[in-house]
């Protein structure tokens, strides 16, 4: 199993959460999973998971949606790395990232959390940072707003136009981080 990925999609799991900007995260990896034409299934992970392949014959990779609040995804992230025998240079997180600019996609290895307590936790939990994310920009919240509630909140309609384009455009970034690397995924999705 050493050459299997797998790819987290972080969000709260609760239907009230659904399509807010905290959960942009799980969103993309459910899209993913749709367009391989797998389904989740509980596993003993603590997470939802879809087990398939980046293309027929291809890379075998775990789409994982832990069961627990986003705050507490590092548990199900470590037990998935150790069951799959996955090294965190297989791991892609999928995250709403504050400091990016609505609808901006990033990839990278590494780096800090900049205050997003799910990635805190899995860096907890899995000893550090060396593991891939796909940061999904949703913006700074308008003037003194509170950012924990900021995230928590639905996208209006001009700005739900912008993520949906993005989810499509992350989905597709993925696919490509697992059969290209992180270079050539960089190189495709990272707009000017």
């Amino acid at each position: 199993m050493a050459d299997r990925w797998l790819v987290v999609g972080l969000g709260n799991p609760e239907v009230e959460y659904g399509g807010t900007r905290h959960n942009v995260g799980a969103d993309i990896v459910r899209l993913v999973a749709s367009r391989l034409g797998t389904s989740f299934k509980p596993h003993r992970v603590q997470a939802q998971v879809a087990d398939t392949f980046d293309k027929p014959g291809g890379t075998p990779l775990s789409l994982i949606l832990p069961f627990g609040y986003m705050n507490n995804s590092g548990g199900p992230v470590q037990q998935a790395m150790a069951f799959y025998k996955a090294p965190g240079e297989r791991l892609v997180v999928v995250h709403d990232d504050l400091d990016l600019e609505l609808g901006r996609l990033r990839l990278k290895m590494g780096g800090g959390t900049g205050g997003h307590n799910g990635l805190k936790d899995i860096q907890r939990h899995c000893g550090g940072p060396g593991f891939l994310r796909c940061r999904i920009g949703i913006g700074r919240p308008p003037g003194r707003q509170d950012p924990a509630a900021f995230v928590l909140k639905k996208f209006s309609a001009n700005e739900r136009e912008v993520i949906d384009g993005t989810v499509e455009r992350a989905a597709d970034a993925i696919l490509d981080l697992v059969s290209l690397g992180l270079e050539e995924a960089q190189n495709r999705h990272h707009a000017p």
